[in-house]
């Protein structure tokens, strides 16, 4: 399908209510996550706080910028999921196509282009709060879509396989319980995968200004970290950071499912 296709088609799918659904089951699971997981992401940040855990704060007030973080987190994730969705439609391949893969990863760059548009004035306040540092706004959205996009590029792949292949198993769709274990399993490995870039993106996010950290070069925070802390620094709150996602995405993803498929419910009912 051509692109130019997919834009004239873009409103008739923005105003159906397939698209509400999405965007309405998106922000749920988005704000439920936040809120239910927010003291392990504030631990998570202290860990990797270049002040050293209990200087950054320790278990005190752990949750310390919870109100932009509700703030923000129910639009960014309607965004992400309209947008993942809506592109994952414009990419339609056959499912067994060896691209279904490549067209996952595309759908959630995407959908992380756009919610980091929203995510990242949240995600400054929130970071100040919890640690207490300066930050500049462009920098950080670069930052996060450094970590997000390839972190998206390792989940929603694993996340969709993982569910189409329980799906093959039990030859019916998998259930928001099950979509919620993919994504348990999807969201556990991409963190540990991920990790020194989350480590890279919170030591530039609390550098004090002027710094050579405070440029905003990951590589460059990443080799520091390294020089200075070896393995050990690079995987720094790892296992903070594989509990909070892989109960994040169980969360985050069976809510997605389980929302989605009461509005369907809903609306089916309705008409």
């Amino acid at each position: 399908m051509l692109w130019g296709e997919c834009l004239a088609n873009a409103k008739i799918i923005g105003s159906s209510s397939s698209a509400l659904r999405r965007m309405m089951a998106g922000g749920v699971a988005g704000a439920s996550v936040d809120l239910i997981l927010f003291p392990l992401d504030t631990i998570k940040t202290r860990l990797q706080s270049p002040q050293g855990f209990y200087k950054a704060g320790g278990f005190r007030g752990i949750y310390a910028g919870v109100p932009s973080a509700a703030i923000g987190s129910f639009p960014n994730a309607a965004a992400f999921f309209l947008t993942y969705e809506y592109v994952k439609w414009c990419l339609y391949t056959d499912s067994s196509s060896y691209l279904m893969p490549v067209k996952h990863m595309l759908a959630a760059s995407a959908g992380e282009v756009v919610a980091c548009l929203i995510r990242v004035p949240s995600e400054v306040v929130k970071q100040r709060a919890q640690v207490s540092a300066s930050s500049r706004t462009f920098q950080i959205f670069s930052d996060i879509l450094y970590e997000e996009i390839p972190f998206s590029l390792v989940q929603f792949p694993l996340w969709e396989f993982l569910k189409a292949l329980w799906s093959w198993r039990q030859e019916h769709v998998v259930d928001s319980w099950q979509s919620a274990v993919c994504g348990a399993f999807a969201g556990g490995f991409a963190a540990a995968v991920t990790t020194p870039l989350d480590v890279a993106k919170t030591r530039i996010m609390l550098a004090k200004a002027g710094s050579s950290v405070a440029g905003g070069n990951v590589l460059s925070a990443l080799r520091g970290v390294w020089q200075s802390q070896g393995l050990a620094g690079l995987f720094s709150g790892v296992f903070p950071r594989m509990a909070s996602i892989s109960l994040g995405g169980f969360i985050f993803l069976g809510a997605y499912d389980q929302t989605r498929c009461l509005l369907l419910q809903v609306g089916r009912e309705g008409s």
